[in-house]
């Protein structure tokens, strides 16, 4: 399996607020804007894989400033890390606003994603080809973040399950 550039599977989309995406006070909902988020993050996932890919996980997500109805979201998505069959994708989201052309970040956020094969398991995926110096920092961050999660989730896990399954 041929790994790929970074730059095959960046993406940038953007779409307009409309009333159904905000509150009565013209606040877009932060649910909105973590759609737009992970179906950019999903976009990157599938150019790279080729597969169905899953969200595993998003790390954590600050919203820095408002979006209103008639405010542009513009998200932009690349593919920061692989390994072997899960990824990390950065997404980066600002608004920008028609009337006055002034532009605010609104969000950043990493999502994990995972590469499904047609039994629903997850699959080799191919390797990154880093282009420039930005790609290989970002690939070490997302390396360091990838111990951390696992490390924080093998702790939950040695805690036992918090769920309990309901018999039906």
């Amino acid at each position: 399996m041929e790994p790929k550039p970074v730059s095959d599977s960046q993406v940038e989309i953007s779409q307009i607020m409309m009333p159904p995406d905000a509150n009565p006070a013209g606040n877009v909902f932060g649910g909105v804007i973590m759609n737009i988020i992970d179906s950019c993050a999903l976009i990157v996932a599938s150019r790279h894989t080729h597969l169905n890919c899953v969200t595993a996980s998003v790390d954590r997500l600050n919203f820095l400033s408002p979006v209103f109805i008639g405010n542009v979201v513009i998200a932009k998505g690349s593919i920061n890390y692989v390994s072997r069959s899960s990824m990390e994708v950065g997404v980066s989201v600002d608004a920008e606003c028609l009337v006055t052309g002034r532009k605010a970040h609104v969000a950043s956020a990493y999502l994990t994603y995972v590469a499904l094969d047609e039994n629903d398991k997850p699959t080799k995926i191919p390797g990154l080809v880093l282009e420039n110096d930005e790609q290989k920092k970002r690939f070490k961050e997302a390396e360091e973040r990838r111990k951390n999660r696992i490390k924080k989730v093998n702790k939950k896990e040695a805690q036992g399950p918090c769920l309990v399954r309901v018999e039906r």
